[in-house]
C-alpha cells in the first residue's frame, strides 16, 4: 500500500510514517500543503493522511481537488479540532475518513488500512492461489500450511501480484506501489526481490516472468514456463 501524510507538525508526522512503514506500507511525506499538493498528483497513492490546517495549500483544498479528480486515493483528515460540526464539515469536503487529535496509532493504522482497501477493486481479505494464502491484514503468509518469512518488501511485491488477479504487473508499477520516493527508479531492486520471494515460496514455482511486461501469478494458476 501506498501512503502520503502530509502534516506540518514535523514530529508528529515523522513518528506516523515510521509507525506505518514498520507496517509494511510504503510512506512518503510532505510538511507543507504545497508540497503534498504537488505529491498527491505526481504519483497514485491509496491513501492520503491530511492535516486540514496546512500552511501553503489547505488541506480543504487538497481534499476537494483530490475528489474533483475522480482519483482512487482515499483522503483520511487529521484536526486538531474534534467537534461534531468539524467532522461533518471534513465529510462534507470528500474526506473518506476523519480522525481528530490526539489520536491512539493502532486507529490510525486500522483505519488507513480500511481505506486502501477500497482504494483499488475490490479484493477478498485473504488472498489465495494454489496452496498460497495471504493475509495482508496480519501480514502472514503460509504455503501448504506452513509459514513463508517475507521481508516488508517481499510481502508488498507478494500482495500486489496477488491483487492483480493474473494481469501481469510491472517492474515500474511494483516499485511505485511498494517503495517509497526516495528509491532509485534505476535501481534493480525489483528484480532482486522476486528472485528472492520465488526461493522463499518453493515448488512449484507461481511467479512467472513476462519478458518485457513484467510479472504475475495466474489467478487460476496454471504452471508454465518461468524466466529468471
Amino acid at each position: 500500500m501506498r501512503v502520503l501524510v502530509v502534516e506540518d507538525e514535523r514530529n508528529l508526522a515523522d513518528a506516523i510514517v515510521r509507525g506505518l512503514r514498520r507496517k509494511g506500507m510504503a510512506v512518503d511525506v510532505a510538511y507543507d500543503g504545497s508540497v503534498g499538493h504537488e505529491m498527491a498528483f505526481v504519483t497514485r497513492y491509496d491513501v492520503v493522511v491530511l492535516d486540514r490546517d496546512l500552511p501553503g495549500v489547505h488541506g480543504d483544498q487538497i481534499c476537494a481537488d483530490l475528489v474533483s479528480s475522480e482519483a482512487l486515493t482515499r483522503v483520511l483528515m487529521l484536526t486538531a479540532s474534534g467537534t461534531v460540526a468539524d467532522r461533518v464539515e471534513g465529510l462534507q469536503l470528500g474526506a473518506d475518513d476523519y480522525l481528530p487529535k490526539p489520536f491512539a496509532f493502532d486507529e490510525l493504522v486500522a483505519r488507513v488500512q480500511a481505506l486502501g482497501r477500497r482504494a483499488t477493486p475490490v479484493t477478498p481479505p485473504v488472498l489465495t492461489v494454489a496452496d498460497l494464502v495471504v493475509d495482508p491484514a496480519r501480514r502472514v503468509a503460509t504455503r501448504g500450511g506452513a509459514a513463508v518469512d517475507l521481508t516488508r518488501k517481499e510481502f508488498g511485491v507478494l500482495e500486489e501480484l496477488l491483487k492483480a488477479r493474473g494481469a501481469v504487473v510491472s517492474s515500474e508499477e511494483l516499485l511505485e506501489r511498494v517503495w517509497d520516493a526516495n528509491t532509485d527508479p534505476f535501481t534493480t531492486t525489483v528484480r532482486v526481490t522476486v528472485m528472492t520471494l520465488r526461493k522463499k515460496l518453493g515448488d512449484p514455482p507461481l511467479i512467472e516472468t513476462v519478458v518485457g511486461a513484467g510479472y504475475r501469478v495466474p489467478d487460476p494458476y496454471v504452471p508454465g514456463q518461468v524466466s529468471a
